[in-house]
């Protein structure tokens, strides 16, 4: 995955999920940031994410999309999305974003 490498390069350690479910089962209290594709099955970036909070876990989550919605974009902040990022993925603007994310939670 092409963000897996963006990231990588960057020095972050990346733990990788094929599906929104697998992704569940990985987050644990070292995992300090979700980048999850909306567009998953069987559990889309927005059951991840409120299944995440339904757990009371606060981990910032950052979406990947092609979906322009306003309804999207409006659910993702309400459930306290920290940013979401357009397909194609640009290099630069996924790495501020990271770094913008995980500098909130100290």
């Amino acid at each position: 995955m092409q963000i897996a490498r963006f990231l990588t390069s960057a020095h972050y350690e990346v733990i990788e999920a094929s599906d929104g479910l697998t992704a569940l089962n990985l987050v644990t209290d070292d995992i300090e940031l979700a980048i999850i594709d909306i567009r998953m099955e069987p559990v889309d970036g927005l059951e991840f994410t409120k299944s995440l909070r339904a757990k009371n876990n606060a981990i910032p989550v950052i979406f990947i999309t092609g979906d322009q919605s306003p309804n999207l974009l409006s659910e993702a902040s309400q459930l306290g999305v920290k940013a979401t990022l357009m397909k194609p993925v640009e290099k630069e603007r996924l790495l501020k974003m990271v770094a913008r994310s995980l500098s909130r939670q100290t």
